[in-house]
């Protein structure tokens, strides 16, 4: 398995320590596939980038959800070849939204520790106004914070994009996600309509991450379509 990394200028010291495991855990992962190997640099010493650290964190949301090693290797194994760190964060977002609950209280320092930087008031603002952290409560200073979309909400701190726009895009996605899960529900009830309760429990979480999977993969594609055909239209204009 190989990937794309950008900036590999992490030791592998340096990456168990951002990833908050330790350097075993990384080597073992590493033997088992689930981590791509390191850039060889100079004195033979390896080199990791953030898409390594975005594995890692995905590794640690598939054990958050209870999957095995054996179930997350065989996640691991379907996603597509290249994908980079953005790509691996979409993926860790939309796998802790399989759990019911993914909001959690904690301070402004253990909110920075998780966002993986320093948080100014501006940038905070903007991650309340995505709806992925809630005001200070009450007394406490701490904050109210939806741990899934909180990686790719960071991320979207740097993207040179008015808020109003990510804001339009947020809400786009989420009413065309609801016309989908919508339809989808649909079919599997009617598909299972004769089995018992236990068993339609049992076929949804099957399902679940197997459907979601195939909504972000189908969405990408999707999307690559779409900017393709966007930034060629340019020339074609210009040849017309």
């Amino acid at each position: 398995m190989t990937i794309e990394t950008e900036e590999p200028a992490l030791t592998v010291d340096e990456l168990a320590a951002r990833a908050g495991v330790t350097v075993r855990t990384v080597r073992f992962y590493s033997t088992r596939g689930l981590l791509p190997p390191p850039v060889i640099g100079p004195r033979r010493v390896g080199h990791y980038g953030p898409a390594h650290l975005a594995r890692l964190a995905l590794i640690e949301e598939l054990q958050r959800q209870g999957m095995t090693l054996a179930a997350i290797e065989r996640y691991l194994s379907r996603l597509p070849p290249g994908l980079d760190a953005h790509d691996l964060a979409v993926h860790r977002a939309v796998v802790a939204s399989w759990a019911p609950d993914a909001v959690e209280t904690m301070t402004r320092e253990e909110l920075q520790r998780r966002a993986g930087r320093a948080l100014g008031e501006e940038e905070v603002t903007r991650l309340e106004a995505m709806d992925i952290v809630g005001g200070a409560e009450a007394g406490d200073g701490s904050y109210r914070v939806d741990c899934g979309l909180l990686p790719l909400g960071v991320r979207l701190l740097d993207v040179p994009l008015s808020q109003e726009v990510i804001l339009a895009a947020r809400t786009a996605l989420t009413e065309h996600a609801r016309a989908a899960a919508h339809e989808l529900s649909r079919l599997l009830r009617d598909a299972v309509a004769e089995r018992d309760a236990q068993d339609v429990k049992s076929l949804s979480a099957q399902m679940h991450p197997l459907v979601v999977q195939a909504l972000l993969t189908t969405f990408q594609r999707s999307l690559r379509e779409e900017l393709r055909q966007w930034l060629t239209e340019p020339e074609a204009d210009g040849s017309a």
